[in-house]
């Protein structure tokens, strides 16, 4: 039983569906799930604890900070408990495909997907991007910093987070302004703010950042690390690919 919406899109990939009691309903939104219309068709629960109750899992895959001693209490001890934690590079995710690939009995499935990946993002070149300097930038005004999994997808397609340049914590809230005169060669941007349905998605259509090229990436394939990752650096890299070369910011601002 999932009760993590990254966990969805491992279960998704590895398990039998017979072998899940139930993934999170976010798993069916296509904004936010890279496995929205595999689990339209799967059972999905809001995780209560009378979910819990009436599903009798073996296994429960939640966030880090799950209260292990009420799960303990609710089930007298016998559900195991994973605690997935944030997969931020291509690295933690093959370790989590192998994590849970082995605690749902699947091992070899596990090792498969993970030749797969290896094979897609090895026949991906690292240098697409030459250097470039890319910002994250989300709606608000959100700019998403290094140590993160959009950080190393862009190093791995050849772009410099321009987060780096201005040391800005893995998430921070930068203005138009400060982006407009930082320069950046592109902005990568949610494929969801393509249509301005409110004044945070608006801002990204403002005239000061309206020339930078953008990239566009949906949600669903960065909000969790998981196998998606691969989706991710193959449309960057196609899409830098296409993109019109132009002189960005060289030396960006600190």
């Amino acid at each position: 039983m999932s009760l993590n919406m990254c966990a969805d899109q491992y279960l998704v990939a590895l398990a039998d569906r017979s072998q899940v009691a139930a993934l999170t309903r976010l798993s069916r939104d296509p904004n936010m799930s890279a496995v929205a219309v595999q689990a339209a068709s799967w059972p999905v629960s809001a995780g209560t604890a009378e979910d819990i109750l009436a599903l009798r899992p073996d296994l429960i895959i939640a966030a880090p900070g799950f209260r292990r001693a009420a799960l303990d209490r609710l089930t007298r001890g016998r559900t195991r408990l994973i605690e997935l934690d944030t997969a931020d590079t291509a690295q933690e995710i093959v370790a989590q495909v192998r994590q849970i690939a082995a605690a749902i009995g699947q091992p070899a499935r596990g090792e498969a997907l993970i030749a797969r990946m290896r094979h897609d993002l090895a026949a991906l070149p690292d240098d697409t991007g030459k250097g470039r300097v890319a910002a994250y930038y989300q709606r608000r005004g959100y700019l998403t910093g290094t140590g993160t999994l959009v950080d190393d997808l862009m190093r791995r397609v050849g772009l410099t987070n321009l987060a780096t340049r201005l040391g800005t914590p893995p998430l921070a809230r930068i203005g138009l302004e400060r982006i407009a005169l930082a320069r950046p060669d592109y902005l990568i941007v949610e494929t969801a703010t393509d249509v301005a349905t409110d004044r945070g998605a608006a801002m990204l259509r403002h005239p000061l950042i309206a020339p930078i090229t953008r990239l566009r990436v949906p949600e669903a394939w960065t909000v969790c690390g998981g196998p998606a990752y691969v989706r991710a650096a193959q449309s960057l890299t196609a899409q830098l690919r296409r993109a019109p070369q132009r002189v960005g910011t060289g030396s960006a601002p600190k």
